[in-house]
């Protein structure tokens, strides 16, 4: 008996020194892969056609094949995709590092049109995928769908990635189409991910009324709470940095502190079951604004790369993974019919082409019709670049996918697997097809970006080395700010209402917010700094001419 049991302890220890050999074995071959990516997109960087998501995606294609063959047809996967490895720990630095780095003034300037592209627009691309699809599916045989199911791939396709643009887009050369697309894109995934969580939690078997008020009122809820609550871990950690002065004994400690509390924004947020996407977006335009102003000038560059390290380090992983998990034998062996996926997924492109179109090109026309300059319109060639920006799918509408299948906790329903190998389908062919026509198709629209005073305004970017982060953008308003010309009346109040409001939001900054919070202008005290050293030499300079002028 006793060498019965020794021996069923021997190989429970083997099979876990095994299981952790080979997760080891995984992890290396994926950090490998990692830095494949990063080393054949730099050497692509100038290619007319590729980019790093297409490198990333293409590798993980070729990838998926070698293991694929290597195992025999069993797994084509070095990871098991987990939605909550998405929606913890990859998205949250993406997130965070595009509202830490966005130009608050350009994105502010055209905020109505970025919510109502972001928000009202995703409610009407998901509308019109959910009709289509309720209306087209009917007639396909692989599984039965309630409401429920066709609501759910709305919110799941209404998801864009505009990541492919973004790379061809420049902020300095298009502020305005940049800032559409960036603010659209990231008011898009929170907008589809309420959405789906709202379509998740209520009872949709009797839709009356009285619930479908229900479900517009928490999702405005769900908005403006994750909203604030992201703007008040922002200021309380400006508040913190700055009263406790954390550079004088190690700068360390306020870069830990910073990155700790715009984690801690996004997963307050998931307690709460508000939008951590918002939350974190906001927290981190919050931060740019004065936290990141109150610390050393060392953790300023140290904050700046390593918050667009880690959301580069998260895009490729999420890209790479995606296309392993293409080839997933074990979903495509459930669906027995990959002719029905190929079918199912060139409607839901259909779906999505319409979809876009349904609200950009009307929506365009609106903005238009509300702005006073005709400098400040939508351009038709620049509505079409919207368009197809929105096009392209990505990590979240995989990450939503799986997560609809998982909460059914019925993985092989035929049905369920359609679902996934058509959202693969989808994101893949979107991307690869899409972004590859990406770069050529601006340069045709935009072969001579316009310049423009909000360009001179802004001319320096996040990336730039050369000049103050995120600096000459708000200095440049802030010089021009007693020579601005004031509104004498009404109407002309009415005419400029965005620049009004930006004025009188710097006068409410200046006076109330940045003497409590920090910001541009405040310089923490560090003993030993070149600060300090030149304060020190002024002081003794001053005593030394005040003597000789006692003697």
């Amino acid at each position: 008996m006793p060498f019965n049991i020794t021996t069923v302890v021997f190989s429970k220890l083997q099979t876990l020194f095994t299981s952790d050999h080979a997760s080891v074995v995984s992890l290396n071959l994926f950090v490998a892969l990692l830095c494949a990516c990063i080393v054949i997109g730099h050497l692509l960087e100038e290619n007319r056609w590729m980019n790093e998501s297409i490198t990333a995606l293409v590798i993980g294609l070729c990838t998926g094949v070698i293991i694929l063959w290597r195992s025999g047809g069993k797994s084509s996967r070095l990871l098991v995709f987990s939605e909550d490895l998405f929606f913890i720990y990859l998205l949250p630095p993406i997130i965070f590092n595009a509202g830490f780095k966005v130009k608050k003034k350009q994105f502010f300037r055209n905020f109505i049109t970025i919510m109502m592209f972001g928000a009202i627009g995703t409610l009407i691309s998901c509308t019109v995928i959910s009709l289509g699809a309720t209306y087209m599916f009917k007639e396909m045989d692989f599984g039965s769908l309630d409401i429920g199911d066709f609501l759910a791939i709305g919110a799941i396709f209404a998801a864009t990635d505009s990541v492919c643009t973004l790379q061809v887009l420049h902020q300095d050369e298009t502020p305005l189409l940049y800032s559409l697309v960036f603010g659209e894109g990231v008011v898009n995934d929170a907008t589809s991910i309420v959405l789906f969580n709202a379509i998740q939690s209520f009872d949709l078997s009797d839709i009356n009324f009285r619930i479908a008020l229900k479900s517009i009122g928490k999702f405005f809820y769900l908005f403006s709470a994750s909203t604030m609550l992201g703007v008040f871990v922002g200021l309380a950690s400006a508040y913190i940095i700055k009263m406790l002065y954390f550079g004088r004994h190690s700068t360390d400690r306020e870069f830990a502190l910073m990155m700790l509390m715009a984690y801690l924004s996004y997963i307050l947020a998931e307690l709460f079951y508000l939008s951590g996407i918002l939350t974190v977006f906001f927290c981190g335009i919050v931060m740019s604004h004065y936290t990141w102003h109150n610390v050393t000038e060392s953790s300023r560059v140290t904050t700046k790369h390593t918050f667009a390290t880690l959301s580069f380090v998260a895009e490729t992983f999420i890209f790479l993974y995606v296309g392993m998990d293409a080839l997933d034998i074990s979903t495509w062996r459930v669906n027995d019919r990959p002719r029905t996926s190929l079918m199912v997924s060139s409607i839901l492109l259909a779906l999505v082409m319409a979809g876009r179109a349904a609200f950009v090109f009307p929506l365009s026309y609106l903005a238009n019709l509300s702005n006073k300059s005709s400098s400040e319109n939508i351009s038709f060639r620049e509505q079409i670049i919207i368009w197809w920006a929105g096009l392209m799918r990505g990590a979240v509408s995989m990450a939503l996918a799986y997560k609809q299948v998982m909460e059914l906790g019925q993985t092989e329903l035929r049905k369920n697997a359609v679902m996934i190998t058509s959202t693969i389908t989808v994101v893949l062919f979107s991307t690869v097809v899409f972004g590859i026509m990406t770069k050529p198709l601006i340069r045709v629209l935009l072969p001579h970006p316009k310049i423009t005073t909000s360009m001179l305004s802004e001319a320096s970017t996040p990336k730039s080395s050369t000049m103050p982060f995120l600096g000459s953008a708000d200095n440049s308003f802030d010089d021009n700010l007693g020579a601005a010309h004031r509104p004498s009346s009404i109407r002309e109040l009415l005419a400029t209402p965005t620049h009004t409001v930006h004025r009188y939001w710097r006068k409410f900054d200046n006076a109330f917010m940045r003497p409590v919070f920090g910001g541009r202008g405040f310089v923490p005290f560090v003993p030993g700094s070149p600060t300090e050293r030149s304060e020190h030499n002024l002081l003794h300079k001053e005593s030394s001419e005040s003597d000789v002028c006692n003697f």
